[in-house]
């Protein structure tokens, strides 16, 4: 989620595609201004594109980000993503009805425990997931699968800083020891970590 991401939409040239424009409208409906930006939507688009088995997305809010991945995604491909709040994961299901292999469930984000691994993961939203030590990308990746974690502003220094101070979530993830990881910048004031899970016996 991005502060001010829906309101982005607005200043967009050109068509979005369909399930997107469902989904930021249904944010606007609800006054839900903290939905995935384009720069990162246009990413997980691309990336979904790669997925051949199951995505999985944390922080659904009113669903753009999920609906910028159904988008990418490949028509065998399910999607499952976890929004903890009751009424934004409603108007998330009703932005999917009638596509079955999109799925929204009300829960914490851990519940993607349970229907994983996976070919992509995109860790966004509240509750921690993409804190650091908190989600095992061993447990949650395929071997060679992806991770996406957004929001962070670009940081020029080394080590990266927020407020001031080491990232240590940011460093967490760009020195995991199961993943490859690269930090790409989106925007002057956005970037998002990308890594990809190593194969088994790799780590290290």
């Amino acid at each position: 989620m991005s502060m001010e991401g829906t309101a982005a939409y607005r200043a967009c040239r050109g068509p979005l595609p369909d399930l997107v424009e469902r989904a930021v409208r249904a944010a606007r409906a609800h006054g839900f201004g903290f939905s995935c930006r384009p720069e990162q939507g246009r990413l997980l688009q691309v990336l979904a594109a790669g997925a051949r088995g199951r995505i999985a997305e944390t922080g659904t809010g009113c669903g753009v980000g999920l609906a910028w991945l159904a988008e990418g995604a490949g028509p065998h491909v399910e999607l499952v993503s976890v929004e903890r709040d009751p009424v934004r994961a409603r108007v998330a299901a009703e932005v999917f009805a009638g596509l079955p292999r999109v799925r929204v469930l009300c829960a914490d984000w851990t519940a993607v425990y349970e229907h994983g691994p996976y070919d992509l993961l995109v860790l966004d939203g509240g509750g921690q997931a993409k804190a650091d030590g908190v989600a095992d990308p061993r447990r949650l990746l395929e071997p060679g699968g992806v991770l996406v974690v957004d929001d962070f502003t670009p940081s020029r220094s080394w080590p990266p800083t927020h407020g001031g101070r080491p990232d240590t979530a940011r460093l967490h993830w760009l020195a995991h020891p199961a993943l490859r990881t690269v930090e790409l910048p989106l925007a002057a004031d956005l970037s998002a970590l990308v890594a990809v899970r190593r194969a088994d016996g790799e780590d290290g």
